[in-house]
């Protein structure tokens, strides 16, 4: 095997369609190559030993270059590039944002046992950005989950965190965010600072928010992805139910992690089927 690489996005995703060539000392293109459908590069000739630059360029994306040095096996192993959405520091167009609850996700993972962990999401949830022309931290998200939704994969266990022991759902049916402001935590990356009302209580609770990119669908509308995660604690809701397994080890983590994958449309409204 000569060269290989792999090409990923800034979180993680393969990226298909990239292309990689390399040039030796001189400027001269010995090797093109494209990613497969995992955005994994293999070319199996060797190649001579020495220096070598890796451009690699992907529609939609920023070039982003390595050097080589290849042994005297031929082999050349690049490793892992990452490459950054173009004009991935521009923010995306001032004005209302719906979010498509079919391209999105809204998770959370909790430890289970203290050796593993268990995941879940929430189906049934709407929300609405509002990015800011003037300043971006003005900007405003407000969402809502139905608390009943809770999907993780098991009827018994999804029942039980419907329960008073957890959720609650009769008595609080929704869950809610509302933000109160935006600060700066790197080029396109932001803190959302805003109130989460859980289980019916409302506590102040900060997302960590990378934006991802915008383009174009193929319904003629404009989208932007976005993510964000944060760390509850499920005290702080009321939510103390758990059972203690072995001396210090409770059957349930203290903590929920929450990880969202957010897809939203710009307009007021989401496209019509």
């Amino acid at each position: 095997m000569g060269l290989t690489a792999k090409i990923r996005t800034r979180d993680g995703w393969a990226v298909s369609h990239a292309v990689v060539t390399v040039t030796d000392t001189t400027g001269a293109q010995v090797l093109r190559a494209e990613a497969d459908a995992e955005g994994a590069v293999r070319d199996p000739n060797p190649m001579a030993p020495g220096p070598y630059t890796v451009i690699v360029t992907a529609v939609g994306y920023a070039p982003a270059a390595a050097t080589a040095i290849v042994t005297a096996s031929g082999r050349a192993e690049v490793g892992t590039v990452t490459l950054a959405r173009q004009g991935g520091t521009e923010l995306p167009p001032p004005g209302p944002w719906t979010v498509d609850p079919a391209h999105s996700t809204v998770g959370a993972v909790a430890q289970h046992l203290g050796i593993s962990s268990v995941r879940g999401r929430f189906t049934d949830f709407a929300a609405t950005v509002e990015i800011a022309p003037d300043d971006i931290a003005k900007s405003r998200v407000e969402a809502v989950i139905r608390a009943a939704s809770i999907d993780t994969g098991n009827g018994m266990r999804d029942d039980h965190l419907r329960s008073p022991d957890f959720l609650d759902v009769d008595r609080y049916p929704e869950i809610t965010y509302r933000s109160t402001g935006l600060s700066p935590a790197g080029s396109d990356r932001w803190t959302v600072h805003g109130e989460l009302t859980l289980h019916g209580v409302v506590r102040p609770v900060d997302l960590d928010l990378a934006y991802l990119g915008t383009g174009a669908d193929p319904w003629g509308g404009t989208r932007a992805a976005f993510r964000a995660t944060t760390e509850l604690r499920r005290e702080d809701f009321a939510m103390n139910y758990n059972q203690v397994v072995q001396a210090g080890i409770a059957a349930i983590g203290t903590t929920l992690k929450v990880e969202l994958d957010i897809q939203a449309v710009q307009g007021e409204s989401l496209p019509q089927a």
